[in-house]
């Protein structure tokens, strides 16, 4: 179990966390904060606003936390099979919401999977255990409901899992869609379908000469002729790796457009990113599609997985977030894909994919009542399991995985059923408290000059 640290009277435990914290910073963000220091001030002065925040911006640390001894409830529950499963990577509370599939059906799911790799089933639940414990610690909720819900999302993720294990039909284990969600999650998707592609077209380009362009706004960075044409040859190159089955027509992939940008936000600082904009299946100006490109970063994860073969199995970071992403997520998007980009010291990987218009992310600033909050945290479970359940050789198509993911965690779980819920409730409040603490010394760093490269 994590130690719980809340107690800020030992200054010197408090230097000792600081000082690791500045480490793990350095290793997982010194190349991209050197190259970009402004964008780390835009990301720090976001995860300063709010511990779970902070916890939403630290992955990195996470993981060098589960590698240095934090793991060891996690023994009854792993073996050489769920120790090496499709993991997302970054699950926590916030990771969830709508997208519209390849068979153009509104789907509320998990999102976000920059941070996937392979590694223990564990690991995605403990992340997300302790997020629900910031969650309830910000709603002022009690440890005893904070317990509560953790439970609920265990139990919700073990029957999810079993269901499938033992060979549920489709109709026995439905997807979140407009049919079958409820509550939070059916109002993200009834505001996703509002949502329209002229609307996302209107805020992001501009019509001239009776053609749409990319707007010249803030944000927006014009390319000079060598980088367009390096941009436009990566785009190229990456319309080979659409998948043959739901790819959109060769006659989609004329480029209207293209234009750089920067990442700013929590997850992005300082990757370097493009936006193409591409004619859509017919004449009218309505139907254009906005791609995006960025490059891929490395998994906190990959840091404390040291297994070759999982390594060795990815070309570079954006095939990596690709495959990932294709074996976690049933009918992906279908303009997911990958390329490269000439950077400083080499090539670069990219991950390509469609800036929807349907994409809400769950909001959990009006979800108050205990019971409400209980009802969406178990379809967070059950969301879960679906979502490593979808990630082996059977559904996926790819070997790296080559068992059925469902049946060792069902097997492993029930081992011991009553520890499994107990060892994620632990978790989440030993984390929770350690990451309240932690985020209290970041901020005393981030303002105090501590973090090396800012001003």
């Amino acid at each position: 179990m994590v130690r719980d640290d809340t107690n800020h009277g030992d200054g010197h435990e408090d230097t000792h966390r600081g000082e690791h914290i500045l480490r793990v910073f350095d290793e997982a963000f010194g190349e991209l904060l050197a190259a970009d220091p402004a964008a780390f001030q835009v990301k720090f002065r976001k995860m300063a606003a709010s511990a779970f925040a902070f916890y939403r911006g630290t992955a990195c640390l996470f993981y060098a936390d589960l590698a240095d001894g934090a793991n060891a409830a996690d023994g009854p529950f792993l073996d050489e099979r769920t120790a090496r499963v499709w993991i997302h990577g970054d699950l926590h509370a916030e990771n969830f919401g709508t997208y519209m599939d390849a068979n153009g059906r509104l789907v509320f799911n998990v999102n976000d999977f920059d941070e996937a790799y392979v590694g223990p089933f564990t690991w995605d639940l403990k992340r997300l255990a302790a997020s629900l414990a910031l969650i309830g610690y910000t709603k002022a909720l009690s440890d005893e409901r904070i317990s509560a819900l953790v439970r609920a999302y265990a139990g919700a993720y073990r029957e999810r899992i079993r269901a499938l294990a033992s060979g549920a039909k489709a109709d026995e284990v439905p997807p979140f869609t407009l049919h079958t969600a409820r509550g939070p999650l059916l109002d993200a998707l009834h505001q996703a379908r509002r949502h329209t592609r002229f609307s996302l077209l209107d805020s992001m380009t501009e019509i001239v000469d009776d053609e749409r362009r990319f707007s010249r706004g803030p944000g927006a960075i014009p390319l000079d002729d060598a980088t367009r044409e390096q941009a436009l040859a990566a785009f190229e190159a990456y319309t080979a790796t659409l998948p043959e089955t739901g790819a959109p027509g060769r006659d989609a992939y004329r480029v209207k457009d293209v234009i750089g940008r920067r990442g700013i936000g929590i997850g992005s600082a300082g990757l370097p990113s493009y936006n193409f904009l591409l004619e859509g299946h017919s004449d009218a100006l309505e139907n254009d599609v906005v791609i995006y490109m960025k490059q891929g970063q490395t998994p906190a994860v990959s840091r404390h997985v040291t297994d070759r073969r999982i390594r060795d199995y990815f070309r570079h970071e954006g095939h990596r977030t690709v495959i990932s992403q294709r074996a976690l997520q049933a009918a992906s998007d279908p303009w997911l894909g990958w390329s490269e980009l000439e950077g400083a010291d080499g090539p670069r990987g990219q991950l390509v994919a469609e800036v929807s218009p349907y994409a809400v992310d769950l909001d959990w600033s009006d979800i108050d009542d205990p019971a409400d909050i209980e009802a969406v945290v178990a379809d967070l479970g059950r969301a879960t399991a679906t979502m490593h359940a979808a990630a082996d050789i059977a559904e996926s198509g790819h070997d790296l995985v080559p068992f059925s993911t469902e049946a060792a965690i069902d097997e492993a779980i029930g081992r011991d059923e009553e520890g499994f819920e107990r060892m994620l409730v632990d978790f989440a409040h030993s984390y929770g408290a350690r990451a309240r603490a932690d985020h209290q010394t970041f901020v005393d760093l981030f303002r105090n000059g501590r973090i090396a490269g800012l001003d």
